[in-house]
């Protein structure tokens, strides 16, 4: 099996594990929770927080180091740190939310331990994921503000960098919202430390084929792919055999690399509880077809694998170079529940116009009125109607442009099964929409009508949109006014693709 050469210093291990990713096939752990559980930790370890896994980093780093060791010995490259519930949503229930970046980094910094001590006494490089999980809160349904839980997986991520983390994981996501606030949160964190870990996304696709939410796997990939992501995967939720289409979704279209890490089959509930089927020969055997198939780089496992189902995996594909993939990316923008390509193939691309408040006066009324109802359904009937996307527009003289924004993106993102269009002269009314939106929004429009420099509206609308993975319309108007001849439209429309790309 091909191995790289230990390294010592951060920045070589984490570009040593880009490498592992980029020529052969990348072995991760299985479950945490079950294992820990299974040491019957007392209530004091949980310092009476019954279930908080991740105060056992501080009372019982023993049993955290043990599961570990326990991966680590049957030849996985990387383990994920005990750090899945270290994050506002889940912390804030057992009302220490503060603690978030402690727990962070004493997790990683057990696990950190760990691996360098398995890469010295093997001579093979062993490598730590920063687990950062789901929490308990959907965004997208008003559980939670999106800037409170982004903020706290700032400080998650943080604290797994300070503790030794190789790359960011966020896993086990079920609301697109909560995936983009942890990967805004981790890439926050890596500005303001000055790293550069990978960011591995993992999503939940549940028994219906769709996230939680209702998202399909192509949606999850164009609202996450932009983000600036480096990898991209299922994990949690179901078995492999459920999990084989949306893969081979994702090998088709994804850009990026991709993981999978599922669950040992779907549990079956039995006189002792649930447990889960799978065996760890039937695991091997499908991410042997998947890795062949599919061209993933990372394999590992979730709830139910245990080190034997991961030893299997090892002697199965870890070292296998990466079959070659040749992805068809599909540019378009996304609503929670649905990709909509930018090219339609029977059609040209229709944006429905009558949620904006300057071309519809009905919709006006409605919004002026606080009559939301009515203008989701006005929405509605555009969807009806064969719109492929929706054009939403609050602005209007002595109105709070935010909060309008703020309401009727928040209904939209749920309401509407298509991509939102976010359309304001206001910096900060397009950031509200964005930050209600989990798919692919798509904001109109920039130009350099106030110039290019840094504090123009071009700049601070393509750094949002930069921030966010939305797509842009840009118009062919420079300082001195619309462009009139082919000549000057061109001119101006190259330099804003020099701007944007450069």
């Amino acid at each position: 099996m091909a191995s790289h050469t230990p390294t010592t210093t951060p920045s070589a291990r984490i570009e040593a594990f880009r490498e592992a990713l980029a020529s052969r096939v990348v072995v991760a752990d299985g479950a945490m929770g079950t294992m820990l559980q299974a040491q019957d930790p007392s209530l004091d370890d949980f310092q009476q927080l019954e279930g908080c896994n991740e105060i056992l980093n501080l009372t019982r780093p023993d049993i955290v180091r043990s599961v570990h060791e326990e991966y680590f010995a049957v030849g996985v490259d990387c383990v994920e740190t005990n750090t899945f519930g270290a994050n506002h949503a889940a912390l804030a229930e057992y009302d220490i939310p503060e603690r978030v970046f402690e727990l962070s980094e004493s997790g990683a910094r057990i696990a950190r331990e760990v691996a360098d001590e398995f890469t010295a006494s093997t001579g093979q490089q062993r490598w730590v994921l920063g687990s950062m999980g789901p929490g308990t809160k959907l965004p997208t349904l008003g559980h939670a503000p999106y800037t409170t839980l982004r903020d706290a997986y700032q400080q998650n991520a943080e604290g797994m960098i300070a503790g030794g983390a190789d790359a960011l994981l966020v896993e086990t996501t079920q609301d697109l919202l909560q995936t983009k606030a942890a990967v805004l949160g981790a890439r926050r964190a890596l500005e303001a430390t000055g790293t550069h870990l990978p960011i591995i996304c993992s999503v939940t696709v549940e028994t219906t084929g769709t996230m939680l939410l209702g998202s399909e796997i192509g949606a999850a990939l164009t609202a996450l792919e932009p983000l600036g992501i480096d990898m991209i995967g299922l994990n949690c939720a179901t078995g492999p055999a459920e999990m084989s289409e949306h893969l081979r979704y994702l090998a088709r279209h994804s850009r990026v690399p991709i993981s999978c890490m599922p669950n040992a089959g779907l549990p079956v509930l039995g006189k002792d509880g649930a447990h889960y089927p799978l065996t760890a020969g039937e695991l091997a055997d499908a991410q042997e077809t998947f890795v062949a198939e599919y061209g993933l780089s990372l394999v590992g496992g979730c709830c139910g694998t245990t080190p034997e189902h991961l030893r299997q995996v090892v002697e199965r594909v870890r070292g296998t170079a990466p079959t070659e993939r040749r992805p068809h990316p599909e540019p378009g923008a996304a609503s929670l529940y649905q990709t909509v390509p930018f090219r339609q193939d029977t059609s040209y691309l229709a944006i429905g116009e009558r949620t904006n408040a300057n071309g519809s006066k009905k919709f006006r009324e409605a919004m002026l009125e606080g009559r939301w109802d009515d203008c989701v359904e006005m929405a509605r009937d555009q969807i009806r109607e064969g719109a492929h996307m929706l054009d939403l527009c609050v602005d209007y003289v002595g109105r709070d442009g935010v909060a309008d924004m703020t309401e009727l993106a928040g209904r939209f993102a749920t309401a509407s099964t298509l991509p939102i269009v976010l359309d304001s002269t206001e910096v900060p009314v397009i950031q509200a929409g964005l930050e209600k939106l989990g798919g692919r929004a798509v904001i109109n429009s920039v130009n350099y009508e106030d110039g290019d420099g840094p504090e123009s509206r071009f700049a601070k609308v393509t750094a949002l949109a930069r921030e966010h993975g939305a797509a842009l319309i840009a118009l062919t108007i420079d300082e001195e006014g619309q462009a009139r001849t082919p000549e000057h439209k061109v001119a101006i429309a190259e330099r804003i693709i020099e701007d944007l790309t450069t």
